[in-house]
């Protein structure tokens, strides 16, 4: 099981009150949404192995160089290095470091590599994987991991972790008319403004996944735009021919990294906490209370 973390405790902390606050008064509510959904997500799907999967840098700049509008909306502000700072909730920022000591107290796996996003991080560890795998995300973008053969499908959150849609390939065909393999070119040509990425112009959702199924990929719809004797549309022909610089770019952009080179890590579920003194530490600060005792309990 691999976990986008921080789709996970932005769910948590949006969803959690954050009336839940330490001792100290300081909110605890996407941690202790975070550990809850852990537990629960143990509890129902029983894996094998565990790894919370981190945003070391949530903007690569391998990302930006080739589209520049990437997540640039999101940037709060330029610091003198020359990084940027993600804007996010003023009070979710200062519980990040909390649920990293947590995770890793408990003895829960948490990998993130400078220069990679989650994303690239569970593309990666997927693609390693012997066995099936489940990936828990919010996040549509991984559904271009999906693969039956593999038995890599994703658990998509409805609402909490308890209501999950289940998303393999007969789902995703259903949905959206691709499979995993196909998704990247769906969202890639659709666009996604949540993540700055433009689109072609005039081609939705549902035209993109006609003309994926006409031509197949990506290559296939692009050669069908300069050929003459293809059955797209002046207008659709127009747009892709005048999309051409940013199609040749946003497949490295959007389609996750397979190649992220990882530290050592041990993915296998804890039965009980790696560091118990720091993490009763750790449970005393910041009030995590039935959260964590839930978690423990259910990892024993």
């Amino acid at each position: 099981m691999l976990l986008d973390t921080a789709s996970l405790y932005f769910r948590a902390y949006f969803g959690v009150p954050d009336s839940v606050r330490a001792p100290d008064g300081t909110p605890v509510n996407a941690v202790r949404g975070l550990l809850d959904f852990i537990s629960r997500l143990v509890a129902d799907h029983s894996p094998d192995d565990l790894v919370a999967c981190m945003d070391a840098d949530w903007r690569p700049q391998w990302r930006v160089d080739l589209i520049p509008s990437y997540k640039a909306h999101r940037v709060a502000e330029e610091i003198s290095e020359g990084s940027d700072i993600e804007e996010v909730p003023d009070t979710l920022s200062p519980q990040v470091p909390v649920i990293e000591a947590v995770l890793d107290a408990v003895g829960i796996a948490r990998v993130g590599v400078p220069g990679y996003e989650a994303d690239d991080v569970i593309g990666t560890l997927a693609g390693l994987a012997a066995g099936p795998v489940d990936i828990v995300t919010g996040d549509r973008d991984l559904f271009q991991l999906v693969d039956d053969a593999r038995e890599v499908r994703v658990l998509y959150p409805l609402k909490g972790v308890g209501s999950l849609d289940i998303v393999d390939g007969a789902w995703l065909r259903g949905k959206y008319g691709v499979d995993g393999s196909g998704y990247a070119d769906l969202a890639l040509l659709r666009g996604d403004p949540s993540d700055g990425l433009p689109g072609v112009p005039g081609i939705g959702e549902k035209t993109a996944a006609k003309l994926l199924d006409a031509y197949g990929d990506l290559a296939g719809i692009m050669a069908a735009a300069g050929d003459p004797a293809s059955k797209l549309t002046p207008s659709q022909r127009k747009r892709l021919d005048e999309a051409r610089a940013y199609v040749a770019v946003a497949p490295k952009v959007v389609r996750v990294a397979g190649d992220v080179p990882l530290p050592s890590y041990d993915p296998e579920l804890p039965r009980e906490p790696h560091d118990p003194e720091v993490l009763e530490a750790l449970a005393e600060r910041w009030g995590l209370g039935g959260s964590l005792q839930r978690l423990l309990t259910t990892l024993s």
